[in-house]
């Protein structure tokens, strides 16, 4: 079980390699970090005067933290399903979800999920999906930080049949996270084409009414999308703004179909983007033009999308294609360094998030939500960047420990917040229900 950092409580980590990501990217070859309570008090180079009770990190790195600031949890229950056929969506994906997906399964998979993101190192998620009160829930026993969001749209959803008992669900969902310290609650509206104008605008006026509660969508993802977007004069991005929804802090997932005019405007709202490379690579949607909304000054953080599209919350498989889809873009190796590439998994994911002033980096004053990364494996050596290392050839197996708020989630590659044993049996049995329902949609169609 989890317990709150306490107050006088103090963590004095030495012997590390550390990468702060704060603005000069400062490294720290051997050096400290002290936390008192949840937050980080002090670091540098080095070993501190005072090393009373402190942990030896072995030359390990320590970083912090990574964020993805887009996703879709529980649907690691859907993981590998159907990916040779070409109409799952329509096929499985939505019967299942129709029939299948209840309150216990999305807290099932939301916790199977925490159970990855730990092990691999990400401490933020941002999430939308149904029964999203039970994602808060999961996400808040695991330990880590979450913005979850309540999804409306225009289609049969599992949890609701209309837009005010969506709506309804997003007010409950803000009244039970409203003060959370990890928990951030959201609303997120599917898309502009499963909302439409009226919705969106509804939804804009709901979040000036609700400030600080983030808003989620997808933007400018499908080719569909485009298609609606014409019938109705302009670009998703253009409708969107009209609806008055382009605002301050939006976090737009995906952004693959977005103009030179899109990105000016975006960066004008002062936008926010979660870039899904290995998802977008796979379902063949295309490259988002992430060097130009970057250079733009809109912060673009690395997301993972939902397990079902990438198969998985691990950001570390996410790194080599954000890397090489912004070379392939610009036939050159220069586009997307590594160091651009750790930086949009840090700080820039948290500046998406609206989190900067909290998380991203190891400074002082911030919360020490870091990671340990053992470099001892054969595939790491020798390290000559040690960005590049990370972004082309670590993994999540690498992880040794993760901390959230000062608080061990994971040491040693052991968890101390989630029952491993239990997270996976429960998960097997509703991947069993989702296998029958499938047989006998394979049945009817045949």
């Amino acid at each position: 079980m989890l317990h709150p950092a306490k107050r006088g409580r103090v963590t004095l980590l030495t012997n590390a390699r550390i990468l702060t990501m704060d603005a000069d990217m400062t490294e720290i070859e051997r050096g400290w970090i002290r936390i008192d309570g949840d937050r980080i008090t002090a670091l540098g180079t080095g070993t501190p005067d005072d090393i009373t009770g402190a942990t030896d990190m072995g030359g390990d790195l320590v970083m912090p933290g990574m964020v993805n600031p887009h996703s879709h949890i529980a649907m690691t229950l859907f993981r590998g399903l159907g990916e040779d056929v070409d109409d799952r969506l329509f096929r499985y994906i939505l019967p299942l979800e129709r029939e299948c997906v209840t309150a216990d399964a999305v807290s099932t998979g939301a916790r199977l999920a925490t159970l990855e993101l730990i092990r691999g190192g990400v401490t933020t998620v941002a999430d939308m999906y149904y029964f999203e009160a039970e994602i808060g829930r999961a996400v808040a026993d695991a330990g880590i930080r979450g913005v979850v969001g309540q999804t409306l749209g225009n289609f049969d959803a599992p949890d609701h049949d209309s837009f005010d008992q969506a709506f309804a669900l997003t007010d409950a969902l803000v009244d039970e996270f409203r003060n959370h310290p990890r928990v951030t609650p959201s609303i997120a509206p599917h898309a502009p084409y499963s909302t439409g104008p009226e919705i969106m605008a509804r939804v804009a006026r709901w979040a000036a009414d609700n400030p600080g509660v983030p808003v989620q969508m997808h933007l400018g993802e499908t080719d569909g999308e485009n298609d609606w977007s014409r019938e109705h004069g302009g670009t998703p991005v253009e409708i969107t703004d009209r609806a008055g929804l382009l605002i301050p802090g939006l976090i737009a997932a995906h952004c693959l179909h977005v103009s030179d005019s899109d990105i000016s405007l975006m960066a004008e709202r002062g936008v926010g983007v979660a870039h899904n490379a290995r998802a977008n690579g796979k379902g063949g949607r295309g490259i988002a033009p992430v060097t130009e909304m970057r250079g733009a000054g809109i912060p673009v953080g690395i997301s993972t999308d939902g397990p079902m599209s990438s198969n998985t919350l691990d950001l570390f498989s996410q790194f080599a294609p954000v890397s090489m889809f912004q070379k392939l873009r610009g036939h050159s190796r220069k586009p997307m360094p590594s160091r651009d590439v750790i930086r949009m998994a840090s700080i820039e994911g948290a500046q998406v998030l609206g989190m900067a002033d909290r998380i991203g980096s190891l400074e002082v004053g911030k919360q020490a939500d870091l990671i340990r990364i053992s470099l001892d494996d054969p595939r790491l050596q020798p390290v000559y960047d040690i960005y590049s290392t990370l972004v082309f050839a670590a993994g999540p197996s690498d992880i040794r420990a993760t901390m959230v708020a000062g608080e061990w989630l994971m040491q040693d590659r052991q968890m101390i917040t989630l029952e491993t044993a239990r997270i996976m049996s429960d998960a097997r049995q509703v991947a069993h229900t989702f296998g029958a329902k499938i047989a006998e949609i394979d049945r009817r169609s045949t």
